[in-house]
Parts: structure tokens; C-alpha cells; sequence
């Protein structure tokens, strides 16, 4: 499931990103998710942390930060779907 919201929200940010005009190669993106579970049957998810990890010379913050937000607001069904169970909350760190 975790890796479901990963590529989820990756293929959506990449694709706000391009129609911003920024270029593929010209960043690197890793998203890391963490999870803590219920101990009760069934086990669900009680809380999930998403990270966006972008490196790369000369990338427009401003507007990576709209295609995330973008995409975790709006855009990724598995974001929509998960927050509504668990406490869903992401941030962006700049390798």
C-alpha cells in the first residue's frame, strides 16, 4: 500500500513538474514513506509520513512545492483514499 501512495503522488508531482516546464533531467526525486500500524485486528494504518527528496542545481522551490502540494491535495487517489483512515502528513527535503 505505501508503495502504492509513493508512485501515486511521484507519477503526479512529475507530471505537474513538466507542465511547469521543468525539465526530467534536471532533478532527481526519491520518496521515502513511513508508517506506524493499529496492533488490533484488522491492522491498518494509523499514521503515514511521506518525504520528497529532491536534489538538483537550480530547481524552482516554489514550484516544486505547488506540484506537491498539488498532487497530495488534489490530485492522488491513494493520498485520498489513505487520509482518510491515518493521519497523513508529507514534507519536502532538498538533498
Amino acid at each position: 500500500v505505501l508503495v502504492a501512495l509513493a508512485c501515486c503522488t511521484g507519477m503526479d508531482t512529475v507530471s505537474i513538474l513538466r507542465k511547469m516546464k521543468i525539465p526530467d533531467d534536471s532533478y532527481t526525486l526519491r520518496i521515502d514513506t513511513k508508517a506506524e500500524s493499529s496492533e488490533d485486528h484488522p491492522v491498518v494504518y494509523t499514521s503515514i509520513a511521506i518525504s520528497f527528496h529532491f536534489s538538483g542545481e537550480d530547481l524552482p522551490r516554489d514550484r516544486v512545492e505547488r506540484a506537491v502540494t498539488l498532487s497530495q491535495e488534489r490530485y492522488c487517489g491513494v493520498t485520498a483514499m489513505l487520509s482518510r483512515s491515518a493521519d497523513l502528513s508529507w514534507s519536502i527535503v532538498y538533498d
